[in-house]
């Protein structure tokens, strides 16, 4: 879009309830100039503004082919989340994006994918599955690992069953409780790296989610032997501004909004480790 500063009007062409608090709003710009010159990298996210309530940063999910809607993947937990979850079909609010760094997937064509997330840290890198499935062809194994604190908290299971009907895809998926009926791994996610295959010298890993959840699959990638370079993260911070104007996602000399949310791991090695950063 011309102006990434100012929010263009989007439409709600569909909300759909992934469970009891988290949502997808299915977007599509209401100017058809701005919907078609709308353009956007996985790991990438938009800030949603709803008149009233406020502003918030949330990452787009659908892949970079849905030509005519985004989605976004949305806990409601606060007050501007809260107000979201309200919106329905026909619904108008103000998007405007997108932003950040995404995940650099042209460099990593004719390797193997490691993706590991936990909780709903998972948001930022379905837009990335969503890429792949879509350009099988371009990527060797690719491996999906995904940690919840309880089995209920486990959302998309229907596509996580069709992702592992794809060709080369693993799929492992770990609760720390899990309830009636769980048919998967029981335990932390460090479990699923025992049931895992993939070439480490010919692969590259993308981390989202809590960052006691990044701290053990980066210790454990390393310790297999993968390269620090190879591995990338996408951190959350408190973004407001989105242009590194605010300061309130500075990460030492980075915003994570600028130069993140994605990063390589050797950018942030030295603060990865550091309480309060």
């Amino acid at each position: 879009m011309d102006n990434v500063g100012m929010p263009h009007e989007a439409e709600v062409v569909e909300k759909i309830i992934e469970s009891k608090s988290i949502f997808t709003l299915r977007l599509r710009f209401t100017d058809p100039q701005v919907q078609a010159s709308y353009r956007f990298l996985p790991g990438q996210f938009n800030m949603l503004y709803l008149y009233g309530a406020g502003e918030v940063p949330i990452s787009v999910v659908s892949d970079p082919l849905d030509e005519h809607i985004f989605d976004h993947a949305i806990r409601a937990v606060g007050r501007i989340t809260n107000a979201l979850s309200r919106l329905e079909q026909g619904d108008r609010l103000g998007v405007r994006g997108p932003y950040g760094r995404g995940w650099p997937l042209q460099e990593m064509e004719a390797n193997d994918l490691v993706l590991i997330t936990g909780g709903l840290g998972c948001a930022p890198l379905v837009s990335v599955i969503n890429y792949v499935m879509r350009r099988r062809e371009l990527f060797n194994r690719f491996v999906i690992m995904q940690g919840v604190k309880h089995s209920d908290d486990l959302i998309w299971r229907s596509r996580y069953q069709e992702w592992q009907q794809q060709p080369d895809t693993q799929v492992y998926l770990a609760a720390d409780q899990a309830g009636p009926g769980w048919p998967w791994t029981t335990g932390p996610i460090s479990a699923l790296f025992k049931q895992a295959e993939f070439d480490v010298a010919r692969s590259k890993a993308m981390l989202c989610g809590p960052e006691g959840m990044m701290f053990v699959a980066i210790d454990e990638l390393t310790r297999r032997g993968m390269p620090e370079s190879d591995i990338w993260l996408s951190m959350e911070r408190n973004m407001q501004c989105a242009v590194g104007h605010c300061g309130h996602c500075q990460y030492g000399p980075h915003f994570v909004c600028k130069q993140g949310p994605v990063f390589s791991y050797p950018e942030v090695r030295q603060l990865h480790w550091v309480a309060g950063f």
